[in-house]
């Protein structure tokens, strides 16, 4: 018999987006986040927080890349790309 791979099919983008949200929100406490879903497995992620003051723009993406590693990570991850990533103080 040969080998038969069953997977799941990949969850919609409207049902990531709000997952991811809370991840963030969860990461960065105070923080106001909007995450949208460009296409499937893509998103832009705006977060506007006072965590980032005094830290270099690198140091505040990579706050928010921690908080969706899970997404991006696994053999089918929901996401394979953040297309525009915002963060800002105010």
């Amino acid at each position: 018999m040969p080998l038969q791979i069953h997977s799941a099919p990949p969850p919609e983008p409207e049902e990531v987006a709000p997952r991811m949200k809370q991840a963030i929100e969860s990461a960065v406490p105070g923080a106001s986040v909007e995450v949208s879903a460009v296409s499937p497995g893509h998103y832009e992620i705006e977060v506007v927080a006072e965590a980032f003051a005094n830290l270099p723009r690198v140091k505040q993406q990579q706050m928010v890349y921690r908080a969706v590693a899970d997404f991006m990570s696994g053999d089918a991850p929901p996401v394979h790309a953040v297309d525009r990533l915002v963060t800002r103080t105010s």
